[in-house]
């Protein structure tokens, strides 16, 4: 016979101890997060980038963050070098969340870091940290579910959702997401020299 659910014994009185932040911190960053993140008329991505620091999140030169952005906790969250954020991406990060350099987010992709336990009563929470290694594209409307790991420059496509690893160079599609082909990455040409630019295949 199947049990039942009861959300009245819910209990996460022990992911408390892990936020990393005093309440008033979080409060200050719930603040900040609304006014100067999630609110679309702030286009600044050095204003941004300012605030995140000042929250204590480790974050790179070069780092473009649109306008409509959700991040949980700071302090929680590494970007790495000339990443790119796009307009309404969710960075849930309840655990840590660490973007390599060259990372792109695309509009509405979502990092998620936790989950519930459907085989408890008391479907208790569960945490996972993602890791996004250097060059790796998330594209728009994706999820990126806890505990994955995306390898070095794996791609996302568009409205997939990642329930497991993504192995470097790979490109990943549906739900859940499977490998599709290898990601190849030409050199740019441009006024007749090589540049080290990635091309992103249409996926």
């Amino acid at each position: 016979m199947n049990g039942v659910v009861d959300n009245s014994t819910y209990n996460n009185d022990w992911y408390k101890h892990q936020i990393g932040a005093s309440r008033l911190k979080q409060l200050a960053w719930y603040m900040v997060n609304i006014l100067f993140f999630i609110n679309p008329l702030n286009p600044s991505s050095r204003l941004k980038k300012l605030w995140l620091k000042a929250f204590g999140a480790r974050v790179g030169k070069g780092v473009v963050l649109k306008p409509g952005i959700n991040i949980k906790y700071p302090w929680k969250l590494t970007i790495g070098d000339h990443s790119w954020v796009g307009e309404k991406v969710w960075i849930d990060n309840l655990a840590a969340v660490r973007l390599g350099k060259n990372v792109c987010l695309s509009q509405g992709a979502m990092l998620l870091t936790g989950n519930h336990d459907y085989t408890k009563t008391t479907f208790d929470l569960m945490v996972k940290e993602i890791e996004l290694e250097d060059g790796v594209w998330i594209g728009a409307a994706a999820m990126v579910c806890p505990g994955v790991i995306c390898a070095s420059h794996a791609v996302l496509a568009a409205a997939s959702v990642a329930t497991g690893p993504l192995a470097a160079y790979g490109i990943y599609r549906g739900n859940p997401a499977t490998l599709i082909r290898e990601r190849t990455i030409y050199p740019t040409i441009r006024d007749g020299k090589d540049e080290d630019l990635h091309y992103h295949s249409h996926v």
